[in-house]
């Protein structure tokens, strides 16, 4: 273990000052909502808004970069709050070549970060290379001076990056033993074991070959260097703490709740829990409604990952009898702690004050009417299954998404038929389609002059609602005859008197 239990905002300034000591420009982390990637809702990883910049599309601002980015994964929002380690958002740091320094200085610069900066005992750092990268076995063993026994060799699956076509190569990981009392005492144990004694704290990725998509592979004339240290699993390291939550990436939000339920963290196991929900699905929210390119709690893309986060935050909130507002008072504790990292999160404080109050205020109505129809649903649910019809009215007419739904029955050793609850999500979208069009008829059939001037008039309220109200504003039909307009379109809470005469 390190001299010192460095925390999150010391580690982030150590990794990205050492980086720039290297030649690397640092830039600012990019905004969390991908911008011409339509394979991403969020960003996901250092790496994802850079792909450009890997592939040559686009030059980057210099060919050696630092950043420390934002990321959500929200693969396991079902085991927030049941193990330690799982969490929606993180922070990863990153140095990057792009067609500039490759294997060796990548290898020798993680381990003199982690070794000489932070302090880690090298005995206790195991790297892991490819199966065949005899290169980076070299630079490690015999530049580096790790031992043979020490360096581990593993197969595709676990040290080799790739993602489709495009660039793509094998990893060299650096995992830190914690020591016995985190492993799971099977003869064996060592490094690539599934329990938490062996912890990957950095991986090197060496992006040298293009895979055409077919599983055919080429050199690249320029090699790039694409590294990750993930923060908040790193201070846990640094710290010796046994779970994220436990390190001061959590301490002040996990007081916040504690003052705000009277509950106790670690009283028991449900609470627990429900503290672990609340705090990583706030600062995930407030990370998102923060962001400069922010969206709104929706039904659908980023805007549903958003209300999904918000109200299971609210109804563990409620479970731990937790005041009205408490969602805005959890936010102002992380803009707070993280507002000189990410000053965007003070930059758009009363954006994102203003939707948690919406939403919180909105769900928690719907919520107290939804649990007692659960109730009376799960009680006559037939073989111990939800049907999808059931499971869809829980969800248009309450507000309940259907991962909710299938967690609350999870905990009364219930079912659900989500196949048929998708069936009847469909069926209600194309008799919605089709309304629009019973509705809309006629539109812009009509080329007379009076319904061309009406038509643009239509462009002109839309343009007026979005800079009222932002750019939440989606537009959803439009009715347009001769004589009048009608202009249909769906915002997050219901528009002000005041708003309404600014638009007109």
């Amino acid at each position: 273990m390190s001299t010192k239990p460095y925390g999150v905002n010391e580690l982030r300034e150590m990794f990205l000052s050492f980086f720039e000591s290297k030649g690397h420009l640092r830039l600012p982390s990019f905004s969390l909502i991908p911008q011409n990637d339509a394979s991403l809702l969020l960003i996901n990883s250092g790496m994802a808004p850079m792909k450009p910049y890997f592939t040559g599309e686009v030059e980057p601002p210099r060919h050696r970069v630092c950043t420390c980015q934002k990321c959500i994964r929200t693969g396991d929002i079902e085991n927030i709050g049941k193990t330690a380690r799982h969490g929606t958002y993180f922070e990863m740091l990153g140095n990057f070549s792009f067609g500039d320094y490759f294997k060796r200085e990548a290898i020798h610069w993680s381990w003199e970060f982690l070794t000489e900066v932070v302090g880690l005992d090298k005995d206790r750092l195991y790297p892991s290379i490819y199966v065949d990268d005899d290169e980076a076995f070299d630079i490690w063993n015999k530049e580096v001076g790790v031992p043979a026994d020490r360096i581990f060799r593993f197969g595709k699956e676990d040290n080799f990056w790739e993602h489709g076509s495009g660039p793509c190569g094998p990893c060299s990981e650096i995992y830190y033993d914690r020591g016995e009392k985190y492993g799971c005492g099977k003869p064996g144990c060592t490094v690539g074991c599934d329990c938490d004694r062996y912890m990957e704290v950095w991986n090197n990725v060496f992006s040298q070959f293009n895979n055409d998509g077919q599983g055919n592979y080429t050199e690249l004339a320029h090699k790039n260097i694409d590294t990750g240290m993930g923060l908040e699993r790193t201070i846990c390291v640094l710290t010796g703490k046994k779970t994220v939550y436990e390190t001061d990436a959590f301490t002040d939000i996990l007081a916040k709740i504690a003052e705000l339920s009277g509950k106790e963290y670690g009283a028991d196991e449900e609470t627990t829990k429900a503290f672990r929900i609340i705090a990583d699905h706030m600062r995930t929210s407030t990370f998102i409604l923060g962001d400069d390119r922010g969206v709104s709690p929706s039904n659908t893309d980023q805007g549903y990952i958003l209300r999904r986060l918000i109200r299971r935050a609210v109804r563990y909130g409620m479970q731990l009898g937790m005041p009205d507002g408490f969602t805005c008072e959890i936010a102002k504790v992380i803009i707070n702690q993280y507002r000189n990292a990410y000053p965007e999160l003070e930059r758009n404080a009363a954006f994102v004050i203003d939707q948690l109050t919406l939403e919180e205020g909105r769900f928690a109505r719907t919520l107290k009417q939804g649990n007692k129809e659960f109730d009376k649903v799960a009680s006559r649910a037939a073989d111990g299954k939800i049907d999808g019809e059931t499971a869809f009215h829980l969800y248009d007419t309450y507000g309940f998404p259907i991962e909710m739904t299938v967690e609350l029955a999870k905990e009364r050793n219930l079912t659900v038929d989500t196949a048929g609850f998708e069936e009847a999500f469909r069926k209600h979208q194309e008799l919605s389609h089709q309304g629009a069009e019973q509705k809309f008829k006629g539109g812009l059939a009509d080329t007379s002059e009076e319904t061309a001037r009406l038509h643009t008039a239509t462009h002109l309220l839309h343009a007026a609602l979005r800079k009222v109200l932002g750019d939440e504003v989606a537009q959803k039909g439009s009715n347009i005859t001769a004589e009048r307009l009608r202009f249909d379109f769906s915002f997050g809470r219901k528009v002000t008197k005041d708003e309404l005469a600014q638009v007109e």
